[in-house]
């Protein structure tokens, strides 16, 4: 929202308050064009940390605002991962099971609710019981019954998950209920042991450009199948 109001006021517009509770926009007679860079896409860029994460790996992750991650950053250094700042990437990396935090998910600079359902698979994994508790938006916990099919102890009371770290996860069925939890369900394949079956991956191609490549070029053993089913949902759900 912030980078939107810059934009418009950068092509003649007059928005005020972006990144606060409050925006006013006072209407002018019209707007001019411009050029503008958009900020890099913090919660794409929050997906690979985790999953550097879960899986125990080092990942240098460039075109990024460091600062605009600090909420994420801040979380994953709790749970005992390295997190390396440097001027436009970051690097993350892990080689020990992940430690236990408690997550609440806040608007803006808070921790973000799009990455909850991300972190919830490293704290899956985590030595320990963590707590998250979501506070922006209603039924954001429908990824935990797909966690569960591969062995993840997750008990969701309200906009509370109460998160039992195991050792492992085991490959399953398992469904994307939508675009974040559709990421997590792509990190949680990747760190389970056997193989894992991901449906409606629509969801997650909406939101993250040529993923199934960039995981594969870290190593990950990622497979895109193509359905008749799924391309008629994909065409449905395109408009």
């Amino acid at each position: 929202i912030v980078d939107l109001a810059n934009f418009l006021n950068t092509m003649g517009a007059d928005v005020r308050g972006a990144g606060t509770d409050v925006i006013k926009i006072r209407g002018v007679e019209h707007l001019h064009g411009c050029e503008y860079s958009i900020i890099p896409d913090q919660i794409e860029a929050g997906t690979y940390m985790v999953a550097a994460a879960a899986t125990r790996g080092d990942v240098l992750i460039k075109n990024v605002i460091p600062k605009h991650l600090e909420s994420i950053s801040a979380k994953l250094i709790e749970c005992g991962v390295t997190v390396t700042e440097y001027d436009d990437s970051v690097r993350v990396s892990c080689d020990r099971r992940p430690g236990k935090c408690n997550i609440k998910t806040m608007p803006h600079p808070g921790f973000p609710t799009d990455m909850q359902p991300q972190f919830a698979v490293l704290l899956c994994l985590a030595d320990g019981t963590s707590i998250i508790s979501e506070s922006v938006w209603d039924n954001r916990f429908r990824y935990a019954e797909q966690l569960t099919r591969m062995g993840a102890k997750i008990h969701v009371d309200g906009k509370t998950a109460i998160i039992e770290g195991v050792p492992s996860l085991k490959g399953a069925p398992i469904r994307a209920d939508d675009l974040r939890a559709g990421a997590a369900m792509m990190i949680a394949g990747m760190v389970a042991t056997g193989v894992t079956e991901i449906e409606e991956i629509y969801h997650i191609e909406r939101g993250y450009e040529n993923v199934v490549e960039k995981f594969r070029s870290l190593g990950a053993v990622i497979e895109r199948k193509t359905f008749p089913d799924e391309d008629k949902k994909s065409h449905k759900n395109a408009g």
